[in-house]
């Protein structure tokens, strides 16, 4: 009962007060990374939601699109801005990810909705993360985020998916707050994001 009706009114409810609750900080962050960013403050990108169907991901834009001599973007680190850095240590940049939560692509708990490109390289277990939909944090993400490898973090989203229930959302939800206050987990080691999936390890 919670899993296919009581979630997704829960999700809608929380999501509209965080939206009035932080829109002073929202709008702060609007306009730091509008200048920052040449008038681009947000960041959208098609991502594969529930049973895969895509939908457009919001974020707050954290780097610029600097390039080099040839046209290529330069690499993450080289065009993460200072306002950027700090949005995205403070997980500021997740707050508009709650627009997608009111438009029903994502939940508040469920596993990130990751790249399109990824879709062919997920395991057949793997591919069972794609039975709920996405959420801003989820099990892997209170579990070491983006320290983790992709193997460890896809057997946590495929453990929230057979084990979904309000008190588990509950304590992913607390642990998330705490995690961000701590900024704990918010890179791979060495990294500024993530290293690319690129498949099963063989």
């Amino acid at each position: 009962m919670y899993r296919n009706f009581f979630k997704s009114k829960i999700d809608f409810l929380i999501a509209v007060f965080g939206l009035l609750l932080l829109s002073p900080i929202f709008i702060v962050a609007l306009i730091g990374l509008f200048f920052a960013n040449d008038g681009k403050p947000f960041f959208l990108q098609a991502r594969p939601g529930k049973n895969a169907k895509i939908f457009k991901i919001i974020k707050f834009k954290t780097m610029n699109d600097r390039k080099d001599e040839e046209g290529n973007l330069l690499p993450d680190h080289e065009r993460l801005t200072t306002i950027g850095s700090f949005v995205r240590k403070t997980s500021l940049d997740e707050i508009p990810q709650l627009l997608n939560v009111l438009k029903g692509d994502m939940s508040l708990i469920g596993p990130r909705p990751l790249l399109v490109q990824y879709l062919p390289l997920y395991s057949e277990t793997q591919k069972r993360r794609h039975e709920v939909r996405p959420g801003i944090t989820g099990w892997a993400q209170i579990n070491g985020r983006n320290a983790i490898s992709w193997e460890q973090k896809f057997e946590y989203d495929v453990w929230y998916v057979n084990n979904i229930s309000f008190l588990l959302d509950v304590k992913i939800l607390i642990k998330t707050v705490r995690k961000v206050f701590i900024r704990e987990g918010i890179s791979a080691e060495g990294e500024v994001t993530m290293q690319p999936f690129r498949g099963e390890l063989k």
